[in-house]
């Protein structure tokens, strides 16, 4: 698995409560991804409209889920489909749970290294901050030069001053 792959929880986070195989969990996501669709949402209110339209407006003997007794067909299909929605959903969600989980750890580890990090090149930045006070600046180095130079033409001075 790659380093920085945040697809799957890492071997050593807990297991999907109740799904038996990583097969199983990535259908939970896909499902509750598809859930989460405008498109799905239009579409089950398309198939509601046309299941109570057609078993309003067509002849009770050609009914498949009869109007008179409050549709029980497409009150069990919702049931149903509700019955395994949320329990399918909730292990989406423990997924993304442990995914995140995963994810903080990895960033708190970040974090800290980036603070260690930052906390040794400011240690640093301040001895060479230090280590610059001890260097002989250009203007240093030009002062002692002239101050030098000074003395050598005074002692140059003396010493012809004497011959003479």
């Amino acid at each position: 698995m790659p380093k920085d792959d945040f697809s799957t929880p890492k071997s050593g986070a807990k297991k999907q409560r109740g799904a038996g195989s990583d097969k199983f969990g990535e259908f939970t996501e896909i499902f509750a991804r598809g859930m989460g669709t405008p498109a799905f949402l239009v579409g089950m209110t398309i198939v509601c409209g046309f299941w109570l339209i057609f078993n309003s407006l067509v002849p009770e003997d050609a009914q498949f889920d009869p109007e008179r007794l409050g549709f029980p067909l497409l009150t069990l299909a919702l049931s149903l489909q509700a019955s395994y929605a949320a329990p399918l959903l909730l292990l989406a969600q423990n997924r993304q749970d442990d995914r995140d989980r995963v994810q903080i750890e990895q960033d708190r580890v970040r974090a800290e290294r980036n603070l260690s990090d930052t906390e040794y090149l400011a240690r640093e930045v301040t001895a060479l901050r230090m280590a610059m006070r001890d260097i002989a600046t250009k203007d240093w180095m030009r002062a002692e030069l002239k101050s030098l130079l000074e003395e050598v033409d005074q002692q140059h001075d003396r010493e012809h001053d004497d011959r003479a």
